[in-house]
């Protein structure tokens, strides 16, 4: 079965269904020593961490809010989100600031780490395994030299539904 190519952070992709023949691009960041990777066609800037307002009744992932030149954005934490405790956030963490679902969000992470252009036959599927990641979030694994990086799917990652409706959406 052939699949119209699709961004890679759409709900519906996974590795299958992207054109062989395509070049993807990934920007990768670390957390507990893992790489992971977003579509880079995603991510609006990267900044340096600064503390965030906690929000009441928020997701435990959820840091709070920041206001970014105007624009009231949440910040996740992805250790927290994959259940390996809270960032102790300092100044040399960083925030990849992306578009999820029309809305545009921050995600806390240890490090960026570099830019990956690949042919989208290079993207493997996840195994199944008992990880401390659901094999929701993830769109695939690329290969990079010794190590493995995970490609995230950002928006099932950060449901629509856990950004509070009074953060601005993405321009």
């Amino acid at each position: 079965m052939t699949a119209e190519a699709k961004p890679v952070n759409e709900k519906s992709t996974n590795s299958q269904e992207l054109a062989k023949g395509e070049v993807m691009q990934f920007l990768t960041f670390s957390v507990s020593g893992a790489e992971y990777g977003v579509d880079i066609m995603a991510v609006r800037e990267i900044k340096g961490w600064t503390e965030a307002t906690r929000m009441p009744n928020s997701p435990e992932y959820m840091r709070g809010v920041i206001n970014l030149r105007g624009v009231v954005i949440p910040i996740f934490d992805l250790r927290t989100r994959f259940g390996m405790g809270v960032t102790l956030a300092e100044s040399k963490h960083v925030v990849v600031v992306m578009a999820v679902a029309n809305r545009t969000i921050g995600v806390l992470a240890d490090a960026v780490s570099d830019i990956l252009t690949v042919q989208a036959s290079e993207i493997k599927s996840a195994p199944v395994s008992d990880t401390t990641i659901d094999k929701e979030f993830i769109n695939g694994l690329i290969s990079v030299q010794d190590k493995m990086v995970v490609l995230l799917n950002v928006e099932n990652l950060f449901e629509i539904d856990q950004i509070p409706a009074n953060v601005e959406k993405a321009s």
